[in-house]
C-alpha cells in the first residue's frame, strides 16, 4: 500500500515545460485591420455554414504581407530566395529583445547597438522593441516609427541573423524609395518580421522565437504566428 506522502518525481523536460511561458507576439487578422498603405486588408467571407450545409467553413483573401509577417529575400531583390526555399529551421532560434522605448532619438544607430555586441553574436533574431505597436489601429502607426539607420543595419548584417523583427509597420521609413534597410538584411538571407506586438510582456531580454510561414510556393512573404518562448 502506497503512502499517502509519496512524491511523484518529474524529469528535467517536465519540469522545463512546468515553467516555460509561451508569450504570442503576433496581432490578429480581421477584416478591419490596419494594412500598409495600398495594400487592401483581408477579406472574410463565409462560404459554408452550419445551418445550411453542417459545417463552418470562411473563404479568406489576403495579401501576403498581411499583419504579423515575414519579408522574403525574394520580396524586394529579383532571383533572391523566397521562404519556401529557406530550410524550416531558419524560422527559430535563439533571440534578443534590444528595448529602444524610451529612448528619445526616432533613429537606431550603431553606438545603440555596440554595448550588445557579443549578446548578438551568439543570437539567430534580434527583435526591436519600439512601443509602436500601441498605436496599431491608429493612423500615425503609418509614420513618425523608429527606424534603423542604414549603417546600423549594414552594421547588424555582418552577424548573420536569421532574422530581424520589430513593432513598425516597415523597416523603412514611409516614404522611402529604395527599402535600402530591407535590402541591407535579405541580401544576407536575414528574414525581416514586421508589425510585431507585445514585446513589452517579454519577462526577459533573451529567450526562444520562432516565427513559421506558411507553407507555399514562391513565398514572397507571408502571415506568421510569431511567439516567444521563456522561463
Amino acid at each position: 500500500m502506497k503512502s499517502a506522502n509519496t512524491s511523484v518525481s518529474m524529469s528535467p523536460k517536465e519540469n522545463i515545460k512546468e515553467y516555460m511561458k509561451i508569450i504570442d507576439l503576433t496581432h490578429s487578422i480581421s477584416p478591419n485591420m490596419p494594412a500598409y498603405p495600398g495594400t487592401e486588408p483581408p477579406v472574410f467571407t463565409t462560404g459554408c455554414s452550419i445551418d445550411d450545409i453542417g459545417f463552418l467553413e470562411k473563404k479568406i483573401t489576403l495579401y501576403s504581407h498581411t499583419g504579423t509577417h515575414i519579408d522574403a529575400p525574394a520580396h524586394l531583390i529579383k532571383g533572391a530566395k523566397t521562404l519556401d526555399l529557406l530550410p524550416i529551421e531558419h524560422f527559430h532560434g535563439k533571440a534578443f529583445l534590444f528595448n529602444f522605448e524610451n529612448i528619445k532619438s526616432q533613429t537606431i544607430n550603431i553606438k545603440d547597438l555596440e554595448p550588445h555586441r557579443d549578446t548578438i553574436k551568439q543570437i539567430d533574431f534580434l527583435l526591436i522593441n519600439t512601443g509602436w505597436s500601441q498605436y496599431w489601429g491608429c493612423e500615425n502607426y503609418f509614420s513618425d516609427y523608429h527606424i534603423l539607420s542604414l549603417e546600423a543595419a549594414d552594421w547588424l548584417s555582418k552577424f548573420k541573423l536569421k532574422g530581424f523583427g520589430l513593432d513598425t509597420i516597415s523597416a523603412d521609413e514611409p516614404d522611402t524609395q529604395d527599402f535600402s534597410v530591407h535590402k541591407t538584411f535579405l541580401r544576407n538571407d536575414t528574414v525581416i518580421i514586421e508589425n510585431l506586438t507585445n514585446l513589452d510582456k517579454l519577462p526577459c531580454s533573451q529567450f526562444n522565437f520562432s516565427c513559421f510561414p506558411l507553407n507555399f510556393e514562391n513565398a514572397d512573404g507571408s502571415p506568421i504566428r510569431a511567439v516567444a518562448f521563456t522561463l
